[in-house]
């Protein structure tokens, strides 16, 4: 039955090139949609093509300007389920708010929760998202998730590198699972950095875990904000005598003064994925490569609109 229903993919303005060459996997058109912005900020949506009983994908990572992405967002999923479609899928490539996932201090929020509220209020009946901050985010959304990884892209593209006596960076604890994970599909060791961090974007390094000397480090995170943690990290590990560093994330928020530390550091490249659109500045560096994720996406976006099992992408 949902084989019948035609697929059409939209996009929102966060990442346009991610969702034409997702269309040009799926070779199919991007479907037409008007989006601009009155005098006052407030933003305007209207869908250009009938979508009635349409399986209806929207493409929109809301990150940065994060309240501008995500309110979008909620506005074309408003439009979209007051004109009749079978079912309207988000594919969020990158969760905004996601890294406040519980409360760690009195008086916080716990946006995740939110912002999985708001999504499912406003009339998505599927998510489909790449490396969630916290595995568990899952659970706050009270409709379907597919929650795929970045891993098998980056990690071919560290293969690529051909580096020796490869080691495996975790820039803190909670990042070890994931790094592990990368460790074991490269047979490769695995070093952990000991982080503080007395405030939000501000991290200290005290420690490196592990045997790094003479070795070619890579450090593994899955969100690149202020680059504060990595270049610090990278540091570290030139300091106790690394022979070369790489790092790869899978979100390239970098905010702030990002770039220009990435540039400046010890840090040979910065693999990062196209969950969210680089600036100009973030585009020339020469130490910021780009790896697409347009095949992974398009390939879940077909399984599900054709009832296919999506269980092998998740690895």
């Amino acid at each position: 039955m949902l084989k019948e229903n035609p697929l059409q993919v939209f996009s929102g303005r966060a990442n346009p090139a991610l969702s034409e060459a997702i269309c040009g996997y799926l070779q199919i058109e991007m479907g037409h949609l008007r989006l601009g912005s009155f005098s006052d900020g407030e933003i305007f949506c209207q869908i250009q093509d009938n979508v009635r009983g349409s399986d209806v994908f929207i493409v929109q990572p809301t990150g940065q300007p994060a309240n501008e992405s995500l309110m979008e967002l909620l506005i074309m999923l408003d439009a979209f389920r007051r004109a009749s479609p079978a079912r309207v899928c988000v594919v969020m490539p990158y969760m905004g708010y996601a890294r406040q996932d519980r409360k760690d201090a009195p008086r916080v929020p716990i946006t995740a929760k939110l912002v999985a509220n708001l999504i499912t209020s406003a009339g998505a009946g599927r998510v489909l998202t790449i490396d969630l901050h916290a595995a568990q985010i899952q659970g706050f959304f009270d409709i379907p998730v597919d929650h795929l990884y970045a891993a098998p892209i980056l990690i071919e593209a560290i293969r690529r590198k051909n580096l020796d006596r490869l080691v495996l960076v975790s820039p803190d604890a909670g990042g070890v699972e994931r790094a592990r994970a990368f460790a074991k599909r490269l047979e490769s060791d695995l070093a952990i950095m000991d982080k503080r961090r007395p405030e939000a974007n501000k991290a200290e390094i005290m420690n490196v875990i592990g045997d790094v000397e003479g070795r070619d480090c890579v450090i593994i995170d899955d969100i690149i904000d202020t680059a504060g943690t990595l270049v610090g990290s990278a540091k570290a590990l030139t300091e106790r005598g690394a022979r070369s560093v790489y790092a790869a994330g899978v979100h390239p928020v970098l905010s702030g003064p990002a770039v220009d530390r990435i540039n400046s550091s010890t840090i040979e490249k910065v693999l990062v994925t196209d969950t969210l659109c680089l600036d100009e500045e973030a585009a020339k560096s020469p130490k910021i490569e780009q790896l697409s994720l347009a095949v992974l996406l398009g390939e879940a976006i077909r399984r599900i609109h054709e009832g296919a099992s999506v269980s092998s992408l998740f690895v």
